[in-house]
């Protein structure tokens, strides 16, 4: 059960606690019901016991048909699948016959005349009822439906020449289920749907998130290749045309294409191992507002950072940027935090979150924890990363401020 509701998202846990709520709140409200009864018969009459038993039988009906319809209701209003009509007919054909009954009760002298146990009996029908209905319909048709209903309830109650006052109290209980049902059903409904937009939005945050990191590395590509291309092809255009005059300069610019052509891929190799400066204030401030703006609180300890070595700050920088693509795209994390620190000769880096969920301690291929370990090696540094219990992972990164392992 622990793996069961930790393997979940908040949302999703959110969404099973509302779910489970609006399931077994019929239940309580239908054996509310057996107590008036049970204390509002006034004698062994053989045709009120069988209403009384009817009564029963349908609330129980009424609990099982709304769990049905809450669910299937649910699904309608937060997905957009097809409404539960038929469901919702039979809630309500069950209702009208609760009240059908509650009224002959009422009318045969099976309850108090005065109307205080008919009142709870017809209350907690009415509340099951729009519990399973609230959900399938717009506010304006919810509104014209209760008003609908609470004449109805007020002729039957009528009808059944009790005292004076039970039509009104018919129509305040109606008004009051409805309310319940807004408050209840409605707003949960609506809660659900925008937890899961919300979520929604995460994701899509995270994606952004990494579709700017690859653009990012796509211009730092086009600053590398862009210029250094422009002019393999424009020498190489030169030294065709001096060739095709037998003009020996071609073999000069031959060998001027050949070095810078040399030279890109050394700088291409450079940007691709990490080796290119990253500044790390910049990239402490990016990662706050990129989490920020995936709803994840962002805690903050930069310490010595600005007084570090560049190439210290530059592999750690890189080691930021990864982090926090790593903190979006795995796991549900709300809460981050990082915290850099000058310890015994090494500048220690470690960023902790909150929503490892099942993340690998080794990371996988493609996962960049291998490519950040390239990165540290060169330079002399280390990095541990995994669970670190009570479902946080923390990534550990250490690198030496001895200018010599920086070379």
């Amino acid at each position: 059960m622990r793996g069961f509701w930790r393997k979940r998202s908040q949302a999703a846990k959110l969404d099973l606690y509302m779910r489970a709520l609006l399931y077994i709140l019929p239940w309580p409200l239908s054996l509310g019901v057996v107590l008036p009864l049970m204390g509002g018969l006034t004698g062994p009459d053989p045709g009120a016991a069988a209403l009384v038993r009817g009564v029963l039988a349908l609330s129980v009906a009424q609990c099982a048909v709304a769990m049905h319809t809450i669910h299937h209701g649910l699904a309608h209003y937060v997905d957009g699948a097809p409404a539960p009509w038929r469901s919702a007919t039979v809630a309500l054909a069950l209702m009208v016959a609760s009240v059908g009954l509650i009224a002959a009760l009422q009318a045969t002298g099976g309850i108090d005349r005065q109307g205080t146990v008919m009142a709870q009996m017809l209350l907690n029908t009415l509340l099951t009822a729009a519990m399973s209905t609230f959900m399938l319909s717009t506010l304006r048709r919810l509104v014209l439906g209760t008003l609908v209903v609470a004449v109805l309830v007020a002729g039957a109650l009528a009808a059944t020449g009790g005292h004076s006052g039970l039509p009104v109290a018919g129509v305040i209980i109606v008004l009051c289920a409805g309310l319940f049902g807004l408050v209840t059903t409605r707003s949960s409904a609506w809660f659900v749907a925008v937890i899961w937009e919300l979520d929604q939005a995460r994701d899509v945050a995270a994606r952004l998130a990494v579709a700017e990191e690859r653009l990012r590395f796509g211009r730092d590509m086009h600053d590398v290749m862009g210029r250094n291309l422009a002019v393999i092809a424009l020498k190489s255009e030169l030294a065709v045309q001096l060739a095709r005059r037998g003009r020996p300069e071609a073999a000069d610019q031959m060998a001027e294409v050949q070095r810078i052509a040399q030279e890109s891929q050394r700088e291409v190799r450079e940007l691709v191992r990490g080796y290119r400066a990253a500044d790390l204030p910049a990239e402490l401030e990016g990662a706050r507002g990129v989490l920020s703006a995936a709803g994840i609180e962002c805690l903050m300890d930069r310490g010595p950072g600005d007084e570090l070595p560049a190439g210290v700050q530059s592999a750690l920088g890189w080691v930021v940027r990864e982090a926090t693509t790593n903190v979006l795209r795995h796991g549900d994390a709300r809460r981050c935090t990082v915290r850099l620190r000058a310890d015994g000769g090494r500048a220690v880096l470690v960023v902790e979150n909150d929503g490892a969920g099942e993340v690998s301690a080794t990371g996988s291929p493609g996962s960049g924890l291998a490519g950040l370990r390239e990165r540290l090696g060169a330079v002399g540094g280390t990095l541990r990363a995994g669970p670190a219990g009570d479902g946080r992972f923390r990534l550990t990164a250490e690198v030496p401020l001895a200018r010599e392992a920086l070379r």
